[in-house]
């Protein structure tokens, strides 16, 4: 029996004959628009480089929605 992949199994880079399809795709546009593509990468590599806040006056422990743990001192919370 095969086991299926898990949704978060996906890899952080993509194959590379699509890269190299992409490249090729883009190289056939013109440069206005390469330039929008570069600059549209640039903003998602510093939004995706960009530190998360810390949350303020958040649940110590496990992260219920991840784990499961919906009470606190024996009481279901919800919030």
């Amino acid at each position: 029996m095969t086991s299926r992949p898990k949704m978060t199994d996906t890899p952080d880079t993509p194959p590379e004959d699509t890269v190299e399809d992409e490249a090729a795709r883009r190289a056939k546009l013109p440069e206005v628009a390469r330039r929008a593509l570069e600059e549209a990468d640039a903003r998602r590599a510093a939004a995706q480089d960009a530190a998360m806040p810390r949350e303020l006056g958040g649940r110590k422990g496990p992260e219920p929605v991840r784990y499961g743990d919906w009470e606190k001192k024996g009481i279901a919370i919800d919030f």
